[in-house]
């Protein structure tokens, strides 16, 4: 099980895109076999730049509004925030190290 917060569509805009810190949300669904074996690099990121950055997660089945809102088409997708602002796009499951670099300005 991920360590990563759930957010919903009723919560999002608190722990997204009014957090203080940078936000990765990752979209995701129980049945999306790369979305669990994406989970656990997330976890990992989250720990290690917890000064950082927050890790979230949002199941795109239990929470439409916010999915169709972002035009979630393609799970896993994972979105970084900061400032309230949308900053990066990834698509897919990628290693730790693409995320480090996509978001690298953000993890310093």
């Amino acid at each position: 099980m991920s360590n990563a917060k759930d957010v919903t569509d009723a919560t999002f805009q608190t722990d997204v895109l009014d957090a203080e810190k940078p936000v990765i949300v990752d979209f995701w669904a129980e049945w999306c076999g790369p979305c669990r074996k994406l989970s656990p690099i997330l976890d990992d990121m989250s720990v290690e730049y917890a000064d950082k950055i927050e890790v979230v997660k949002v199941d795109v089945d239990e929470n439409p509004a916010i999915a169709a809102e972002f035009g979630i088409t393609s799970i896993p997708a994972v979105y970084l925030f900061s400032g309230g602002e949308l900053k990066s796009t990834v698509i897919g499951a990628r290693p730790k190290q693409y995320f480090e670099k996509e978001f690298a300005d953000y993890l310093k």
